[in-house]
Order: C-alpha cells, then structure tokens, then sequence
C-alpha cells in the first residue's frame, strides 16, 4: 500500500471514533476513479475486521425481480436489511454508483445518512469535496450530485 494511503487510513481509523458518536454515523473516503477509495477499504476491514458490502453487486442482484415501478421504493430498505444483518458496528461500503442511477429517484447522500442511523458506515465515494461542497460526477451528468456544507466527515484522496 503506498505511504499516502497508510496515512490515510491511520487518519481513518482515528476518525471513526468521533464518528459512531454522531447523529449520522457516516465517514465518507471521498476521490475520483483511481484514487485509492477500494484498496484504502479492503485494507481498513482487513486490519480491523470489518465487514466489506459491495453497493453495486448487493442492490443489482436484490433488485431484478422488482419492477421498475417497485425499485424507488425498495432500493432504500433492501439495502438497509444488507447492512442490517451485518456483524459489527462499522461497515464499509463500497460502488455506491446504483444510488445514482436517476431510475431509482434517490438522494444518495440523504440514503447513507440515514443508513447510518444504526451502524457506523465508512463509503466509498466517487466524486471530490473541496471548498465546503461534495460533488459526484460532472455538472450536466445524468448523475450529477452536489451538496453544498454537508453534514459528513471526508477524508479526502488526491
């Protein structure tokens, strides 16, 4: 792992306390595609033994015999009941990108939030957050996101 991600994940591992303390236990690693957002995880969870969810391959399989009618209004609670019957009370979240699909009439953010309301959650997010605004995707994107002084706590990879 190279010296800047030690860093960050030592940095990680020190945030999290303060973190289960809060309202919404949410710890976001925030960076763009290559940045080290998954190896930065895996490693967290194999040094501290934390369960690993894969966003992405969990809601995929979970939401094809649902209609597309059905999916908004389920996508919140099935992967509220992944997260549920996980031992622990830290998980990482990884390929968060489903949230985002403009099908599913989500507020990512707003999810995790609430997701977080019972168990800490460490996420992988694709995007940056610089000057008090956290972004995901590019303005005019379908999946374009940004918020502007949210409520998260960010390490942030180059």
């Amino acid at each position: 792992m190279p010296k800047l991600s030690l860093i960050k994940l030592t940095e990680l591992e020190e945030l999290w306390p303060g973190v289960a303390r809060r309202y919404h236990r949410l710890a976001l690693v925030v960076g763009p595609v290559g940045s080290g957002k998954t190896p930065l995880l895996k490693e967290l969870c194999r040094r501290q033994d934390i369960p690993y969810l894969n966003a992405n391959l969990t809601l995929s399989q979970q939401l094809l015999d649902l209609t597309s009618t059905e999916r908004p209004l389920r996508v919140h609670r099935l992967l509220a009941d992944v997260i549920a019957e996980q031992p622990g009370e830290v998980i990482a979240l990884d390929n968060i990108e489903l949230l985002f699909d403009p099908a599913l009439h989500q507020d990512p953010l707003a999810c995790l939030q609430g997701l977080s309301r019972n168990k800490t959650l460490v996420v992988a997010w694709g995007g940056t957050y610089a000057e008090n605004a956290l972004t995901y995707a590019e303005p005019g994107h379908p999946e374009y996101r940004r918020y502007e002084r949210p409520e998260v706590t960010a390490i942030v990879l180059p």
